[in-house]
């Protein structure tokens, strides 16, 4: 095979690679004839089955694989020899002017950005501390009583923290809706999932009480024809629930898995999954202050324009997939994700190069104590750690992961840095 390398810009390469077509056909059909040998095709004799019909059935598949691997090979070589650092993946496409006789592919290859020196001691970073108190822990077993609360009817007038149940119709631009009937709700006063007016009109209503009150709508409501528009509702009051919590006793503990249904167990293992929420949360906030004093640090730096082009339809389909989750549509195409893609890509190869020049290695330990952590949120653990262990792309995000946060604590460590602490609620974002 012949290849060749020529620069078509500061961050890219083309390569040209040239082969026998003859090179194909041999392997091609070395392959075939051992296909031949133990393929079983309906109407055959297993080791019966004619050149022909295994040509027609597995030739295509076995030559693309075969000029796949050639491909590889001679891309990786060339890249050895050349010293390319390469950023994302190469784009093959099939070559121009080819000869008689032979096959010729062009692969368009990106590289990664010269970074200059690397001085970590120029980053000013704040590292958030927190840590789990007993009002923490405290405040998550009545969350935990929340879950389990049961609703007892009463016959009195509606207050905040009781459950509702509402029919409502409603009149706008003279136009009832529904057309005919009520439409029927139910909400939790207080919980600010409906509009405060209509919460403020519910207070105070006794069950089976009616009122019509005017709302005018948000300008940025969902249904544009009614936005910035006034409503006028009306509610009838159907019945009212107030809560019920349960005691904190063993069979209240014995539900969340704690065996013994101690309390103090309960508590210590509430401490543990509240410290792990915390170890993840402040890890994120460390993530997010390298990086950002990262892309200010290196914001000059030219970035590979097809890997950040890349970055940023994959943040679009994200975002694309998530608004469809929520029954809405993204509007927005990838041009308006390029900035974002622009900072990811740029953290990205820094934290890879930050880890190349240093020898920064994966560890093992570490990685295994994140893949512990995340299976203990798991019912059955040890199933899940199967799962990593037998998924090897399960497992390279799990590696990626792992190391990005080995060099991001790397990084943290030699910056200028102060410490801010937190309280447990402020330090996971709530």
């Amino acid at each position: 095979m012949q290849v060749s390398v020529e620069s078509t810009g500061n961050l890219e390469r083309r390569v040209t690679l040239s082969l026998p077509a003859g090179d194909v056909e041999a392997q091609a059909g070395s392959r075939l004839r051992e296909i031949a040998q133990n393929v079983r095709i309906k109407g055959f004799r297993p080791g019966k089955v004619p050149a022909k019909v295994v040509e027609q059935r597995y030739g295509g598949q076995v030559r693309a694989e075969i000029v796949d691997g050639l491909l590889r090979q001679a891309l990786d070589q060339a890249v050895r020899e050349n010293e390319l650092r390469v950023a994302g993946l190469p784009q093959v496409t099939p070559g121009e002017d080819a000869a008689e006789g032979e096959l010729k592919y062009v692969a368009s290859v990106e590289l990664v950005p010269e970074f200059g020196e690397l001085d970590m001691g120029k980053l000013e970073v704040v590292r958030h501390t927190a840590e789990v108190t007993d009002a923490d822990i405290d405040r998550m077993l009545e969350n935990l009583r929340q879950q389990r609360a049961s609703w007892n009817k009463v016959e009195r007038a509606a207050k905040a923290g009781d459950l509702v149940n509402v029919e409502t119709s409603s009149v706008i631009d003279g136009v009832r809706m529904p057309a005919e009937g009520v439409e029927k709700t139910s909400t939790v006063l207080g919980s600010a999932a409906i509009y405060p007016e209509v919460e403020s009109a519910i207070a105070g209503m006794q069950p089976g009480e009616e009122k019509t009150i005017d709302v005018t709508l948000p300008a940025d409501w969902h249904a544009a024809q009614f936005a910035g528009k006034t409503v006028t509702s009306t509610f009838k009051l159907v019945d009212v629930a107030e809560q019920a919590l349960p005691e904190v006793d063993a069979a209240f503990i014995r539900s969340f898995g704690v065996k013994s249904g101690d309390l103090e167990q309960f508590k210590a293992d509430i401490r543990s999954n509240l410290e792990r929420e915390l170890k993840g949360a402040l890890m994120n906030r460390l993530r997010r202050e390298v990086g950002e004093q990262l892309v200010e640090a290196y914001k000059d730096v030219e970035l590979p324009p097809r890997l950040v082009e890349s970055e940023a339809r994959a943040l679009q389909a994200n975002a694309a997939e998530q608004a469809r989750r929520q029954g809405q549509q993204l509007a927005a195409g990838a041009d308006a994700f390029m900035d974002a893609a622009r900072k990811r890509v740029l953290v990205g190869l820094l934290v890879g190069e930050v880890a190349r020049r240093n020898e920064l290695r994966l560890e093992p330990e570490r990685l295994n104590e994140t893949m512990r952590l995340i299976a203990s949120t798991y019912e059955q653990p040890e199933q899940v750690i199967a799962l990593y262990r037998n998924d090897p792309q399960l497992m390279q995000g799990l590696q990626n992961r792992v190391m990005e946060e080995q060099v991001t604590d790397w990084i943290a460590e030699r910056a200028t840095h102060t410490e801010k602490a937190l309280s447990f609620q402020e330090a996971i974002g709530q």
